[in-house]
């Protein structure tokens, strides 16, 4: 530990945790923010009797990475560390863990989990915790597993209950919340302050330091001209217009331009409206003008091939469901335009100009005898498959010697990406293997990527935080930071009301830092009891609507084809987080496909097949094997309608259902059965 030293400006902002207060250390992506974290988890440990320090990650890959590249080699020669997971073993028996171990590195939802939890091996209190550690902590808002911890931590500190833990959180920017104004901004910081019970604090004496260990990358927009003719954009945008007139658009709804974000949203509330109406033409219509709208969104930012293949993809799956006029004449207006589609896909005349201008970004960059790393970040998992298909077959860039290969999070499904799968690209990238990785915003928060001299940003539309972390990539003497953009498109505007943002989260955590400490104690106590009966009325309101209906009273509906499927009464929840359908005669409304694999194993389940609704191939979820004998299918709420005494209506999640849904029995199920 003897080689162990901070610079001096992480010194300075670790001055006031070492003193064991409450604080957010803010500091730019690169600064070591983390490893300003180890060293006060180091002293607290060193002086404090029974410490117990657990540091909390947002992102499940964050979990071994803090633990192997940050805690461990600092700590482990002389203490007791354990990394946590959904994936680990040790989160079946985390209250005993915890006991045991002097610093537990997890998700915020293992902990969270914990404490809501009555099993003795489980359960944690707060004040079996010395020292919470809060990694990115400006997630800590709304709903999100951090402020859920934060809130039970929050409401013990104003019943008085004690011992309560540390805190110390970390964050490269805690953005301004949606405020455009210095007042607006100073509240948002002031409101995380009061979620982490904490003060925030910066360099003040060793700013030129910091700036010359995190240099800012040169910033460039790479403007082009929009496309002088679009006929494949064009043709869809007909198609478009013929489903607006065979769908009778109700007088009351107006659809805002096509191939925009807008647009979408709109017919995301229509096909809403549709399923509520017991109107699948509308439902169905606006189902696939969202599709078409990705197509011209894809036609925009990609190649017209990806925008054509996204739509193949779509029919291939249409063609062999359709069960009323409505899908016959939506798989026939393909059908019948599929030849034009694809040939003015492939001529190209009409190429995307902002394809030509990536591929100079990347080739200023690139070439055979230079040494260069970067990240190309694009808004989709399907934008960035494209965009490694497109290096890979574009002979210019493989020739300059780009080794290209994409970076999404990590989940189930074909454009996913396991954890182990992560690690390797990660590592090929840091060895040199792979120079270029072509990354959703994974890549921009917390991933220990290696320093980059090339940053770009493709088609990207997003807060001054993202563009903060991504623009923190840049990190390499002589890094480029680069816009490719259309002349005029909303991506430079964006860009550029980020950077104002950037600045105003500075000055607002300014005036913050400048209040006395009367005044920010009695402003942060103010807006905890705010909140907190703010929380109250909210459960209030939200166990009343779940009082209006029983579950008999209410029935589950394919949200594709509306047919009837099951009864409110027919869902149970098990294991606090599964909400599966326990009635045998279920079966008969549903067909088996595949078999799901999961990357991680469980205490007591396991995955079975998919299933879609027998009538229309609607996707409702899979089956899980429970306890190796019971099989029951496991629902998304999001595929299903509810019919309701009051009417008709869709929920995102099972949380939001108006209903009460009982636990799962295993012994009443099988007598059930």
């Amino acid at each position: 530990m003897a080689d162990f030293q901070l610079r001096a400006y992480q010194e300075e902002v670790v001055e006031r945790a070492l003193r064991r207060e409450n604080v957010i250390i803010w500091l730019p992506t690169g600064g070591g923010k983390t490893r300003a974290a180890v060293y006060v988890a180091k002293k607290h440990l060193e002086t404090t009797p029974r410490a117990k320090v657990v540091v909390l990650v947002n992102k499940v890959h964050l979990v071994d990475q803090h633990y192997k590249k940050e805690f461990m080699p600092h700590l482990g020669h002389d203490y007791y560390l354990v990394a946590v997971s959904g994936e680990s073993e040790e989160k079946d028996f985390f209250g005993r863990v915890v006991q045991e171990k002097d610093v537990v590195i997890c998700t915020a939802q293992i902990l969270y989990n914990a404490l809501t939890n009555t099993d003795e091996n489980k359960h944690v209190e707060l004040s079996d915790i010395t020292l919470l550690i809060i990694d990115e902590c400006h997630h800590t808002h709304k709903d999100s597993v951090y402020n859920q911890v934060m809130t039970c931590y929050v409401e013990k500190k104003l019943k008085g209950e004690q011992p309560l833990p540390q805190i110390l959180g970390l964050t490269a920017s805690p953005g301004t919340g949606g405020g455009r104004t210095l007042e607006k901004a100073v509240g948002h910081v002031l409101q995380i302050c009061s979620n982490l019970d904490s003060a925030i604090v910066s360099t003040k004496n060793y700013v030129s330091e910091l700036k010359e260990k995190v240099p800012r990358p040169l910033k460039s927009f790479d403007i082009v001209e929009k496309r002088l003719q679009d006929p494949f954009g064009d043709h869809l945008k007909s198609m478009m217009q013929m489903i607006h007139e065979y769908m009778d658009l109700p007088p009351d709804v107006r659809l805002r331009e096509c191939g925009t974000q807008e647009y979408e949203a709109d017919v995301v509330v229509l096909e809403q409206r549709g399923v509520r109406q017991d109107n699948r033409l509308l439902a169905q219509c606006a189902l696939h003008l969202r599709q078409y709208n990705d197509a011209l969104l894809i036609n925009d930012t990609l190649r017209m091939m990806d925008a054509y293949r996204s739509l193949e993809e779509f029919y291939i799956n249409k063609f062999p469901t359709a069960i009323d006029g409505t899908d016959f004449f939506l798989v026939g207006l393909f059908q019948e335009n599929q030849v034009e589609l694809q040939k003015l896909a492939r001529d190209s005349r009409y190429e995307n100009p902002k394809m030509g201008k990536l591929e100079n970004t990347l080739l200023q960059q690139f070439s055979p005898n230079v040494k260069s790393k970067g990240i190309l970040f694009s808004k989709t998992r399907k934008s960035i498959h494209c965009l490694k298909d497109w290096v890979l077959n574009n002979k210019a860039l493989q020739e300059a010697g780009i080794k290209a290969d994409f970076l999404t999070g990590s989940g189930n499904g074909s454009t996913y990406m396991t954890q182990n799968e992560q690690a390797d690209t990660i590592r090929n990238f840091r060895q040199g293997t792979l120079n270029l990785l072509i990354s959703t915003s994974v890549a921009e928060e917390g991933l220990d990527i290696p320093e980059c001299n090339l940053v770009v940003r493709y088609g990207l539309l997003t807060n001054e935080i993202a563009q903060q972390q991504a623009s923190g990539r840049a990190r390499a003497k002589d890094s480029k930071y680069s816009v490719v953009a259309q002349k005029g498109g909303r991506e430079v505007q964006r860009e550029l009301t980020n950077e104002y943002l950037e600045e105003l989260t500075g000055k607002a955590i300014a005036k913050v830092q400048e209040m006395s400490l009367g005044e920010f104690r009695k402003k942060i106590t103010e807006l905890q009891t705010e909140a907190v009966i703010c929380r109250k009325i909210a459960e209030s309101c939200k166990a009343e609507k779940k009082s209006r209906n029983t579950a008999a009273s209410v029935q589950l509906l394919c949200r594709n084809c509306f047919k009837s499927v099951a009864s409110g009464s027919d869902i149970k929840l098990l294991d606090n987080q599964h909400f599966v359908n326990v009635n045998p005669d279920f079966k008969r409304h549903y067909k088996v496909g595949v078999q799901v694999v999961l990357e991680r194993s469980f205490e007591d389940w396991e995955p079975g097949c998919t299933i879609s609704c027998s009538n229309c191939n609607k996707d409702w979820g899979y089956e899980m094997k429970y306890k190796e004998v019971a099989l029951l299918p496991n629902l998304k709420i999001k595929n299903l309608a509810l019919e309701t005494p009051q009417g008709r209506t869709t929920v995102k999640k099972w949380k939001d259902v108006p209903f009460t849904v009982e636990d799962f029995s295993f012994t009443e199920y099988y007598d059930f059965s």
